[in-house]
């Protein structure tokens, strides 16, 4: 399989995105897992409760999970590597913390995904809510979103692989 030379993985809801990663767990094994082989895990093997809130989700403005599944394969193919389309780029919150950690030159290595929780346990939050660089509300949300990140790709994660430019 050729990996696409765009990043795609911007294109997919976080929902998508967390749904694919969870079947892609749960499917491992020799062969790559596609984007059709998450569609026909969708239609014949998604767990009940997930099922019936994507059933409602029909009802919904917002275009479904399923919808927006089929989307990807119209365009890029039924072979096309699932895991492309799972890439995770922080908030923008985050973002702003990461660049103002990795911004510093006074650290010898780069930070890690693991460094900015050690900062931000520090007070690295704070810090920049004062400095009017985060709002206040802000910094309540991050560390959850720094903590699911640590779990999907590890403390030794590169920090500055998932800032977000937007």
């Amino acid at each position: 399989m050729i990996r696409s030379p765009i990043d795609i993985s911007g294109r997919v809801s976080p929902e998508l995105t967390s749904l694919i990663e969870s079947i892609i767990n749960q499917l491992s094994g020799d062969e790559p897992v596609t984007l059709d082989s998450i569609r026909t895990f969708i239609a014949n093997d998604l767990p009940e409760e997930i099922d019936e809130t994507e059933h409602m989700h029909h009802i919904d403005i917002s275009e479904s999970l399923i919808d927006e599944l089929d989307e990807l394969i119209r365009e890029f193919g039924p072979s096309a590597a699932a895991a492309e389309f799972t890439c995770a780029f922080a908030s923008e919150q985050l973002s702003r913390v990461i660049e103002e950690i990795v911004s510093d030159e006074s650290r010898d290595n780069p930070p890690t995904l693991g460094t900015i929780k050690e900062a931000m346990e520090s007070g690295q939050a704070s810090r920049m809510v004062g400095d009017g660089a985060l709002d206040e509300d802000e910094d309540d949300v991050l560390m959850p979103e720094l903590d699911n990140l640590i779990d999907r790709f590890g403390a030794d994660a590169l920090a500055e692989n998932f800032l977000r430019y937007e």
